[in-house]
Order: structure tokens, then C-alpha cells, then sequence
């Protein structure tokens, strides 16, 4: 069954202003038979944006929608491994929009801050998270700040991390000649303008599967109602890195946070008002969530892939077929070229990807160069107290700094970590 007349003109309705209203209809009229492809008809190619969502539409007939999740903590290597998804012609991919939940929260009143606890943050998250992976971008004018005019923003955290939103429709200014290159950090915002959430949400609908990167939700359990919810096609990635690299590449992004951690690491005593918390609330998360991942309980089953970075980072392209597997969907060339392009030690100029956090990196060197990096005592407190975590997840610790600096013997076991089916 084709889509109806009225789909075509609610979708030319929202480009041209009609806003929430108008997504909220079309995104629940393409859950029935008008799902996996737009139908580009001839008397209403005439309008521009219409014209332009359908020459840069990518849905797939073959493979139902798929929603996933990167599910990690910060430092984890998260931002390169959201860039594999990312490279999909077919995946419209957000980079932590959860942020914006996280800054409302945290931003609001202190006697409603008071009245808050884990399980109303908990759940904005979900309800966020939902409305994303139904292209109901509007959702989040609730938690922007400052808030949209006319549902347009530029406000939206990190918007050059995803290709869709600084491509057409949502950018116009791209233009056929740029069309093969990746979006770039300081060429998105200029040449794009503020972002119009009414055209993301067409972009989204366009495309065939939603990916989104959170690092700000704690455990795998705190998605079960998402991967029980019927609308949904769960996939759930959970990368999972070394603690030990963790921290020491939080001390490098976050000088000021841990600062304590930094004299600890510089002088060799450790101060009295160094926050221990930052590590092991992060080691319990990991545990916890690779532990239920790995009973494989009924919910989780055939949606849940955990993945090292270690081993992402020493084999990139056969962790990206893996992932791409998993998830259902075909390893396109672009993603295999990005890949040659981001961890290739031979590199003559920089990544078009210049992230504040770059996800350019010889990534054989990176996967264990904390180990240079971070004292022989800190690593001896950081495995006493994650002594779990590292077992679970097959991380060897050391005994001295001499272990510790001898880069020949590696401190990643081999572990295959099949997914939960």
C-alpha cells in the first residue's frame, strides 16, 4: 500500500512550519504500511525540501528499523566507536542527547533538585530516548536550553558528531560538491545556521535506523522497559574499557576534576581529599551491567553485544563487521574506508573528523598507553578497587612498575564475548 496523499502533505506541512503536530501524525502514519520507503511522487517533487528529502532518503526495504544503543561510560572510547555507526548512509546517529536531560536537572531550582532522585532522572532519559528512536526530535525542546524559538536551536550538544544533521534536508548549505565528505566541527554550525528539529525529524524519518550514544545512563537494567517496549528493535552495544585507562584518560580530559588524582600521580602521595568515588562508582556500573549481560536474561536476548574497546581498537575493522552483525545490518564501503582513514599510523594530515575529542588515533598504541602514563601506586589503589570488574572482563593486573611499563606483554586477555541470543 502506498502513502497517502495526506502523509505527503503533512511531511511538506512540517517542512514548512507546522511543527510538532505535524511530525507526531507523520511518524505515527509511517508505523503501518508506508514504513521503509517514502514515496517520491511527481506532484509533490516540486517543493524543495520535499524534493531534497527524497533525493537523500535511505530506507531500507529489505531490513525493518532497527534502534540502537551505545551504551557506555565517559572515556571509554565511545566517541570513535559511535563514528562506526555514524558512517551508515542508513543510521541517523545523536550524540549524547541525554546531556540536554542532564543540564535541565541539574540546572533547575535547588528545592526542585531536592525533590529528584535517580529514578526521575532515570526516567526523562527513557521518555527522551523513546521520542528519539520514533523521530520525535521536537521532544527535546522540553530540556534545551535556552529553549528553541520556533523549534529551531543552537543549543544542540555536539550536533557536528552526526552526519545527519549537517547534511540535507536539515542543511541545505552542504550542496552536491561536498556531498562524499563527512561534516566537520567548525564547518556544521557555520555554514549550517541553527538547527531546525522539524527538519531533523524528517531526516530521521528518512533514514532507516536511529542510533544514539549515552554515556549517562548507569547500568544495561535501566533499559529494560525500552527493550520490552513493542515499537522498539533494541540493539544494545556495551562498550567496556579498561578502568584503569579509564582514569587516566579522565585525568588528561578533566584536568580540573581530578586534580587530586593528578598530584597523586605527579608526587607519588596520594591526598587526603582524593575522591575515590570517581573510579569505583564506574568499575560497579561496568560490573553490574556486563554481569547481567553475560546471564543472558530473556530480555537481553538478542539484544545485547558487549564489546572491548581494546579489542576495537587492535582490530577495528573486524570489531565493526561484528558490531554491523549484530545489529542486522550491512558494513557499508564508507564505513570501512572511515576506519582506514581514523586508525591508520601513516596519516599525512588530520582526520576531517576534528572533534574536541578526536577520534583519530593509531589505535594499536592507544588501546594500552595508560600504562605510560599513570603511577605504579595508582594502578596497584585503581585494581584493589575494582579487583572485579577487571576479572569479569578479562583485564590481567601487574605487580610492579616495571610489569607495568613493559608494553611487549599485554594486559588484555583473550576473551571472546558472544552476543546474548
Amino acid at each position: 500500500m502506498e502513502c497517502s496523499w495526506k502523509t505527503v502533505l503533512l511531511l511538506v506541512c512540517a517542512s514548512l512550519g507546522v511543527q510538532y503536530t505535524a511530525i507526531r501524525t507523520l511518524r505515527d502514519s509511517l508505523s503501518g504500511p508506508c514504513q521503509g520507503a517514502y514515496r517520491c511522487q511527481t506532484r509533490h517533487y516540486r517543493d524543495s525540501r520535499w524534493r531534497t528529502l527524497c533525493e537523500y532518503s535511505w530506507m531500507s526495504t529489505e531490513s525493518p528499523r532497527k534502534h540502537i544503543l551505545l551504551f557506555a561510560t565517559t572515556r571509554s572510547g565511545s566517541s570513535f566507536t559511535g563514528q562506526l555507526l555514524n558512517q551508515h548512509p542508513g543510521i541517523f546517529y545523536v550524540f549524547e542527547p541525554l546531556y540536554h536531560v542532564q543540564q535541565a536537572f541539574t540546572n533547575s531550582s535547588s528545592r526542585l533538585r531536592r525533590t529528584l532522585d535517580r529514578r526521575a532522572l532515570l526516567g526523562a532519559y527513557r521518555d527522551l530516548l523513546l521520542n528519539l528512536y520514533t523521530c520525535n526530535l521536537n521532544f527535546m525542546e522540553s530540556y534545551i536550553r535556552p529553549e528553541p524559538q520556533d523549534h529551531v536551536t543552537s543549543s544542540f550538544f555536539r550536533r557536528s558528531s552526526s552526519r545527519a544533521l549537517c547534511s540535507p534536508p536539515v542543511c541545505l548549505e552542504r550542496g552536491d560538491a561536498a556531498a562524499s565528505d563527512p561534516p566537520d566541527e567548525t564547518w556544521c554550525p557555520k555554514k549550517c545556521g541553527a538547527l531546525n528539529l522539524t527538519l531533523a525529524s524528517m531526516s530521521c524519518l528518512s533514514r532507516g535506523h536511529v542510533a544514539i550514544k549515552t554515556v549517562r545512563v548507569p547500568e544495561v537494567g535501566d533499559l529494560r522497559t525500552l527493550t520490552e517496549d513493542p515499537r522498539l528493535d533494541m540493539k544494545i552495544i556495551h562498550l567496556v574499557r579498561d578502568p584503569r585507562a579509564i582514569l587516566a584518560s579522565r585525568m588528561m580530559a578533566f584536568s580540573d576534576q581530578f586534580r587530586a588524582w593528578k598530584i597523586w600521580n605527579a608526587t607519588g602521595r596520594q591526598p587526603r581529599y582524593v575522591d575515590l568515588s570517581q573510579i569505583t562508582s564506574t568499575c560497579k556500573d561496568i560490573a553490574a551491567s556486563a554481569a547481567l549481560g553475560l546471564q543472558r536474561p530473556a530480555w537481553l536476548r538478542g539484544r545485547y553485544l558487549l564489546i572491548r574497546y581494546e579489542d576495537l581498537a587492535l582490530n577495528p575493522t573486524d570489531k565493526a563487521r561484528e558490531i554491523y552483525r549484530f545489529v542486522g545490518l550491512q558494513m557499508e564501503d564508507r564505513v570501512r574506508i572511515w576506519i582506514a582513514k581514523n586508525t591508520n599510523t601513516n596519516l599525512s594530515s588530520p582526520s576531517e573528523w576534528n572533534y574536541r575529542y578526536s577520534t583519530t588515533r593509531d589505535s594499536r598504541v592507544t588501546a594500552e598507553s595508560w600504562r605510560l602514563r599513570l603511577s605504579f601506586d595508582i594502578v596497584r589503589a585503581v585494581q584493589n578497587l575494582c579487583n572485579d570488574t577487571l576479572g569479569l572482563l578479562g583485564y590481567k593486573q601487574v605487580h610492579s612498575a616495571a610489569e607495568l611499563r613493559n608494553l611487549s606483554h599485554s594486559l588484555v586477555e583473550h576473551r571472546p564475548f558472544q552476543p546474548v541470543t
